[in-house]
């Protein structure tokens, strides 16, 4: 294939995987929180909006999405009057785009072994450093946050937008050292090739028990979820970094933090739980290395995206359980546990790695 064919071919796939699965999945997590909320509460929750009537009950899941939609796109959209017109129009942007394009680098099917040559049709962009792309691109949603609620020029948004820069410098650290310990382990930062040295060994959750929790934790907070919903805090700020903004732009925000739940979800799988491999399930492979696609690599798909959707009810469940810390505990657990548990793991398994090598 050509360059431009590559290109587009990439676009294509950006597309269809960003539009046509994450969105998807996250704006269904908009309804599914709350149901869930509602259970674990002994409430009955959104139940109303049937558009087939009451005789068909699961139809009100679809009358309550079509709803949603409707109405964040026919609600005033408000402007403060003293805020900063363009930054506080591209805040909800900066704070998505980060969130989509960390899916350039997740491979949700099996790609060619390490060292093989050929196509990745799961993968838009198999980049040598994937693992550090994801860094980067998940270190800039906090602009997003930051410059919308300073540019609300509202006291409320402003605290909100500080606790999240605070918030994300102090999880981001270690949510990149428990990555680390992955990588060190099966030698390359390329997602799909620690995918395949998981099958070929164990998975990460099983060589990294105490970087998968850690893991676990540190990405709550960097999705801004409770128990470590500070930054949007209602009791205290309101709403937080996004009290000034209404209509669309309040909903992308909101989709922007359940796209971030995917994502965090789609990257423990790659990482902890084995990507696409099934257990005890060989990926056949040609002269090559690369996979003889068929009905397994429907299966493979199916099982990440199964491994995804654990992933997610875990952090909802999660969400719904624990209470809100305080700010100060907040950094407490940041700098003076995780952190140095997070260093202390990469010691030992550096350690462990020397001594069995």
């Amino acid at each position: 294939m050509s360059v431009g064919e590559l290109i587009l071919f990439g676009i294509i796939k950006f597309i269809a995987i960003v539009f046509g699965w994450v969105m998807l999945v996250a704006t269904v997590l908009t309804l599914m929180e709350r149901k869930q909320s509602a259970f674990m509460q002994n409430r009955v929750g959104p139940n109303r909006a049937f558009v087939f009537g009451k005789k068909f009950p699961l139809s009100a899941f679809i009358g309550h999405l079509l709803s949603d939609a409707l109405k964040v796109l026919v609600k005033e959209d408000f402007e403060p009057p003293r805020a900063n017109k363009w930054l506080h129009l591209l805040g909800p942007g900066i704070a998505v785009i980060p969130a989509w394009l960390l899916w350039v680098v997740i491979p949700f099917g099996p790609g060619p072994m390490p060292g093989a040559e050929g196509d990745h049709p799961f993968l838009i962009a198999n980049l040598n450093v994937g693992v550090l792309f994801m860094f980067a691109v998940m270190s800039l949603s906090v602009y997003g946050a930051t410059l919308g609620a300073w540019a609300s020029n509202s006291a409320y948004s402003l605290l909100g937008g500080l606790r999240t820069a605070a918030q994300m410098i102090s999880y981001e650290v270690t949510l990149g050292l428990n990555l680390v310990g992955v990588f060190m382990i099966f030698g390359s930062t390329r997602l799909n090739d620690i995918i395949w040295g998981q099958g070929q060994s164990a998975w990460g959750i099983f060589l990294q028990p105490v970087g998968f929790v850690l893991f676990l934790v540190a990405s709550i907070a960097e999705t801004k979820r409770a128990p470590f919903d500070l930054p949007e805090a209602e009791s205290e700020l309101a709403a937080g970094y996004f009290t000034e903004y209404s209509s669309m732009r309040f909903a992308v925000y909101s989709l922007g933090e359940f796209i971030g739940i995917v994502a965090v979800a789609a990257v423990a799988v790659c990482c902890f739980l084995g990507g696409w491999q099934i257990p005890w399930v060989e990926t056949p492979v040609d002269a090559s290395g690369v996979p003889i696609y068929g009905w397994l690599t429907v299966a493979q798909i199916a099982i990440f995206l199964f491994k995804m959707v654990i992933f997610i009810w875990l952090q909802m469940q999660i969400r719904w359980t624990l209470p809100r810390f305080r700010y100060d505990q907040l950094m407490k657990l940041g700098w003076l546990y995780l952190l140095p548990l997070s260093l202390l793991n990469l010691v030992v398994t550096a350690i462990i790695m020397y001594a069995v090598r």
